[in-house]
C-alpha cells in the first residue's frame, strides 16, 4: 500500500504530514502527486471530500522547497483560483499546514473584505496566492499584482466556476500568465464547456479520474420525500427533530430563501443560521466557526456559499429546494460522508421539481429511492407549548384588521356573526402555527410585527461577536 513517504517529498513536508497524522494517501492523491512532481499538466476528476487539496498542494510545496528564492515584488510563484471565499480560505489553511516548516509566504485575495490589506501583503511578492477570480481582476486593474512570474496555476472546482459565470474572468486571467507554466485543473464534473476550457489551457495533460464523472459518494444514503411545497417548512422541522443528526446543512436555491428557512427553524425552537453571498465575510466566518465547533448544528446555505465547507461530522444534507443544475446535487451531498465517514442526503421534492429530480437521476445514473408523499397536515410537527396568558376569544382584545363601522352604519351579517362568535380570521401573514388554536393567533397582535419580534422566546443562537 502506498504511503506519503513513498513520494520522496522534502523532509519538512513529510514532518508536517506526520504531525497532521496523514499516513495513507487517498486515490486522487496517490495518482496525482507523482505526475505533478514530474511537472505534468493534470486534469483531475474527483468528487468533493476526496482529498483534492492535498493532491495539488503537496507537490507544489515540494517544488517550492527544492528551489527556494525570493519572489519579485507584486508577483506570486503559485496561483490557485477557486470559486468561493470559503474554499479559498480552506485551501490557504492547507498550504500553511503542510508547509509550516518551510519559509514560504502565502496570502489570499477574496472579495467581501477590504482590499488594502491584500495590496500590502502582495507588495513584496509571495510564493502562493489563493484568489477568487473577481478580486484577482480588481487587483490586476489596480496594478497591485503581476502574473508574469507564475510557475504553477491551479484551477479548483472548475465546474462551479462555470456555474457562477467566471469562465470569462478565468480566460482574462490566463491570458496574462506565462505560456511556460504547469497547470493543474480539478473538477468534480466535466461538462462540455469545462472540457473545452481545459483543452485551451493545458498542454498534453495527464487525466486522473478516481470516480466516474458526476457520481455521488458511495457512503451517502440518499432518499427523496415527495412533499407539497407548502409543507416543506414543517417537514424540515420534523425531519431535524426525528433524524439522528450531528450536524446538518440545509440547501436552498436563493439567499432570501436561506434566511427565511433559518428564521422558521429558530421560530420552531431549532437553533440555526444562514450563510450566503449577502452576508459579510466576518459574519460568514463566525457562523462557520460555530458550525465547526458544534455550538451550531444546523446551517442553512446556498450552493455558492456552501462550496468549500469542509467540516467533519456533517451527518446530514437536506435539499430544501432541488437545484436547477444537476451537478450541484453532487456538490451538495458531498458535504457529508467526508474522510471515509457515512452520511445521509434527504431531498424534499415538490410536484414542480420532479423534472429536476429526473435530471439528477440521469446524471448520477441511479434512481433515488422515495419514501412517499407528505402533505401539509402530515408534515406539521407537534405544537410547542405557548407561554401566553389565557384570554377568552374577544375578551379585551381587538382582532387583527378589524375596524368598527362608522356610527350609524350597520354591520354586515358576516361581521355580526364573527363578532358574536368571537372567532378571528387573521390575514395570511398572521397565521397561527400549525396545531395552535386560531384564537391564540389574535391575542396581543394589534399590528403586524417583524418576525424576530414575534419570536422573542426562541431567539436565533449566534456566535459571540
Amino acid at each position: 500500500m502506498t504511503s506519503f513517504s513513498d513520494f520522496g517529498l522534502a523532509e519538512p513536508i513529510t514532518r508536517a504530514l506526520a504531525e497532521e497524522r496523514y499516513v495513507t494517501p487517498t486515490p486522487i492523491q496517490a495518482q496525482t502527486i507523482p505526475l505533478a512532481l514530474e511537472r505534468r499538466d493534470i486534469i483531475g476528476i474527483a468528487q468533493t471530500g476526496t482529498g483534492k487539496t492535498a493532491a495539488f498542494a503537496l507537490p507544489i510545496l515540494n517544488g517550492l522547497a527544492r528551489s527556494p528564492r525570493q519572489p519579485e515584488r507584486k508577483t506570486c510563484r503559485v496561483l490557485v483560483l477557486s470559486p468561493t471565499r470559503e474554499l479559498s480560505n480552506q485551501i490557504l489553511d492547507s498550504f500553511r499546514a503542510y508547509g509550516r516548516h518551510l519559509r514560504l509566504q502565502s496570502t489570499i485575495a477574496i472579495g467581501g473584505v477590504p482590499m488594502g490589506r491584500q495590496v500590502r501583503s502582495l507588495m513584496n511578492g509571495v510564493d502562493v496566492l489563493v484568489a477568487t477570480p473577481g478580486r484577482l481582476l480588481d487587483l490586476l486593474r489596480g496594478n497591485a499584482v503581476r502574473l508574469n512570474a507564475v510557475e504553477t496555476l491551479v484551477l479548483d472546482e472548475a465546474d462551479r466556476m462555470l456555474d457562477m459565470g467566471f469562465i470569462r474572468d478565468i480566460r482574462a486571467i490566463v491570458a496574462k500568465l506565462p505560456k511556460d507554466r504547469q497547470t493543474l485543473f480539478f473538477s468534480a464534473t466535466m461538462p462540455q464547456a469545462i472540457a473545452e476550457l481545459a483543452d485551451d489551457m493545458l498542454r498534453d495533460p495527464a487525466k486522473v479520474a478516481v470516480t466516474p464523472v458526476a457520481t455521488t459518494a458511495d457512503k451517502v444514503a440518499q432518499r427523496v420525500i415527495r412533499v407539497d411545497r407548502a409543507a416543506k417548512a414543517s417537514l424540515l422541522t420534523k425531519t431535524i427533530r426525528s433524524e439522528p443528526i450531528d450536524r446538518v446543512i440545509v440547501f436552498t436555491r436563493t439567499k432570501h430563501g436561506a434566511d427565511k428557512v433559518a428564521r422558521g427553524l429558530v421560530k420552531d425552537g431549532i437553533p440555526a443560521d444562514a450563510i450566503h453571498g449577502n452576508k459579510s465575510q466576518n459574519y460568514r466566518e463566525r457562523v462557520l466557526a460555530a458550525f465547526r465547533d458544534g455550538s451550531l448544528r444546523t446551517l442553512v446555505a446556498t450552493d455558492i456559499a456552501a462550496r468549500g465547507i469542509d467540516v467533519e461530522g456533517v451527518s446530514h444534507v437536506i435539499n430544501f429546494d432541488m437545484p436547477f443544475e444537476p451537478e450541484s446535487y453532487v456538490h451538495r451531498i458531498g458535504r457529508t460522508a467526508r474522510a471515509g465517514a457515512e452520511g445521509s442526503a434527504i431531498s424534499f421534492v415538490a410536484a414542480d421539481e420532479a423534472p429536476l429530480l429526473r435530471a439528477i437521476e440521469r446524471l448520477i445514473r441511479m434512481q433515488i429511492p422515495a419514501s412517499g408523499q407528505t402533505t401539509a397536515n402530515e408534515a406539521a410537527p407537534a405544537p410547542r407549548p405557548q407561554n401566553r396568558p389565557h384570554h377568552r376569544p374577544g375578551e379585551g382584545q381587538s382582532r387583527p384588521g378589524h375596524k368598527h363601522p362608522p356610527r350609524g352604519q350597520k354591520q354586515s351579517s358576516r361581521g355580526r356573526q364573527n363578532a358574536n362568535s368571537g372567532a378571528s380570521r387573521p390575514a395570511p401573514s398572521h397565521d397561527a402555527p400549525s396545531g395552535e388554536p386560531t384564537a391564540l393567533a389574535a391575542v396581543g397582535f394589534m399590528r403586524k410585527k417583524p418576525e424576530h419580534q414575534n419570536n422573542r422566546g426562541a431567539r436565533q443562537a449566534r456566535p459571540a461577536r
